[in-house]
């Protein structure tokens, strides 16, 4: 029994490994962009305050910030999940290993 609660113990802790992996690769892409956005941002004012050529910036940037904080929500949500399901798991084999003791 510990040996198969040992194994899902680990099976999920690879999964939220990866999930975790996703949720900063994600998060450093949202970086990238907010400074994408920033500096997109900074270079319209200038040109409005210039009263040069009109742009509109943002609109895909914007939807891709948006795309990127759902998309880390989720993985946020899974993570979460994972980690519960890890914390029973760690704690029936604990439990496990306790009543193995015991017979001992």
């Amino acid at each position: 029994m510990a040996d198969g609660l040992q194994k899902r113990l680990h099976t999920e802790l690879e999964k939220f490994q990866t999930i975790q992996k996703d949720v900063a690769k994600h998060v450093g892409l949202r970086q990238q962009l907010e400074g994408q956005l920033s500096e997109n941002t900074m270079v319209k004012e200038e040109l409005d305050r210039q009263q040069k050529v009109q742009i509109t910036i943002g609109h895909y940037i914007g939807g891709e910030l948006k795309r990127h904080e759902s998309h880390i929500k989720d993985l946020e949500k899974k993570a979460e999940s994972h980690r519960e399901v890890l914390n029973k798991l760690q704690h029936q084999f604990q439990q496990a290993q306790v009543k193995a003791a015991a017979k001992s």
